[in-house]
């Protein structure tokens, strides 16, 4: 399944309806065709998908919903679903998702969600009106008309019929009606962006543990005894470690970070998936973030259009992606707002590093007056306490 828009509106920490479009809208070169998947006839999808804002901007919110609209299309309980945070304050959200199935065509589902709310009980989600629109591939004849559909396009609809209730959860999909669970395959770290422990164990590869820290010979994982075995090149015996703290006394946090991301990226790559991260930099300096999104644009390496989503503050990465409509501005003035980069800046020639560091794009730097309020209290010689 390759998901192509996601459209929301009624959630509360965003501004208005925002769109989330994993179409590619500018036009197909071959010097930048590597950055694209194409699933059916002239429909190009980005492999890599970038939202760059200042902190607290709803970067990390943008994420989660992308993650939530995944979970529901697999046909996860929506109470089951952790980034259902996406929806706390809200009333009512209506989502529109299109994608395309390779078996069906491609397919809209609108699902609009409810809440019940009790005192001191947690919110409890449902759907309460739902459709799924079908059309063949072959009807679709240029990028003005991928997203329209008609009521003869309607393949299921959520009714309030007995037999209904009796097969499908109210907090479950329609979209199980293509006959299938699962049909989304990616993993999301955005709940790892303060954790950097080891989440996963093995014999990792060699070239990834040298690429990541050249000091060391090898890393094995021992099953028998549930520990992680390290032998640097300097010393003679290897290490072996149990335990979470363990690990962190020998190998350093970019590391732990490296081998956690590369070994979820690699599984993604494989089958053709999303990978989800929230401020790809941390832990990392530029060099290895920028190879990982190199992997992605590399058709050598990502042989099934697998896609990098990730958030960052680090708006050198930008300058790696030759395409604008990959790259989401994201900005909080009272409420949060989305905006492809490609909507602002027409023009690719320009360093968008520059763009972003130079303040052309309103609210994606700290203001010029804050930094100035700031100076004038550090300069003062004092600590201003709250309680004086």
């Amino acid at each position: 399944m390759r998901i192509l828009r996601i459209e929301a509106d009624g959630i509360f920490l965003f501004n208005s309806k925002i769109v989330i479009d994993f179409n590619a809208e500018q036009r197909v070169y071959p010097d930048n065709a590597a950055m694209l998947y194409n699933p059916f006839g002239s429909t190009y999808t980005n492999n890599v998908l970038s939202f760059v804002g200042v902190n607290a901007s709803g970067k990390t919110t943008s994420l989660k919903l992308i993650s939530f609209v995944m979970s529901l299309l697999n046909a996860e309980a929506i109470n089951n679903i952790d980034a259902k945070i996406v929806l706390e304050r809200s009333k009512k959200v209506t989502l529109k998702t299109y994608f395309y199935d390779d078996k069906k065509g491609v397919c809209l589902l609108e699902t609009v969600i409810g809440v019940t709310r009790e005192e001191g009980v947690a919110d409890r989600y449902t759907i309460l009106h739902e459709k799924l629109y079908i059309r063949k591939a072959g009807s679709i004849t240029s990028k003005t008309n991928l997203f329209e559909f008609s009521d003869e396009n309607l393949f299921k609809s959520r009714d309030v019929s007995q037999e209904q209730f009796m097969f499908l959860k109210d907090d479950v999909s329609i979209v199980i009606a293509l006959g299938k669970t699962g049909n989304v395959f990616f993993r999301d770290l955005t709940e790892w962006t303060d954790f950097n422990v080891l989440n996963s164990f093995g014999n990792f590869p060699i070239e990834l543990v040298q690429f990541l820290d050249p000091s060391i010979e090898y890393i094995e994982f021992n099953p028998n005894e549930t520990e992680l075995i390290v032998k640097f090149k300097k010393d003679k015996e290897p290490i072996a470690m149990r335990g979470i703290q363990n690990i962190s006394h020998y190998l350093s946090s970019g590391t732990i970070k490296g081998l956690n991301v590369f070994m979820q990226a690699w599984m993604v790559l494989i089958k053709g998936g999303y990978f989800i991260i929230d401020e790809i930099e941390n832990h990392f300096n530029k060099e290895i973030v920028a190879t990982l999104i190199r992997f992605f644009m590399d058709k050598k390496v990502n042989k099934n259009g697998a896609t990098l989503v990730y958030s960052t503050h680090y708006v050198e990465l930008l300058d790696e992606l030759d395409r604008n409509d990959g790259i989401y501005v994201i900005r909080n003035n009272e409420g949060v707002t989305i905006q492809k980069l490609h909507h602002i800046l027409k023009r690719n020639d320009i360093k968008k590093s520059d763009v972003f560091q130079s303040g052309m794009l309103e609210g994606t730097t700290p203001s010029y007056e804050a930094s100035m309020r700031l100076k004038k209290v550090l300069a003062s010689g004092k600590v201003v306490d709250d309680n004086e």
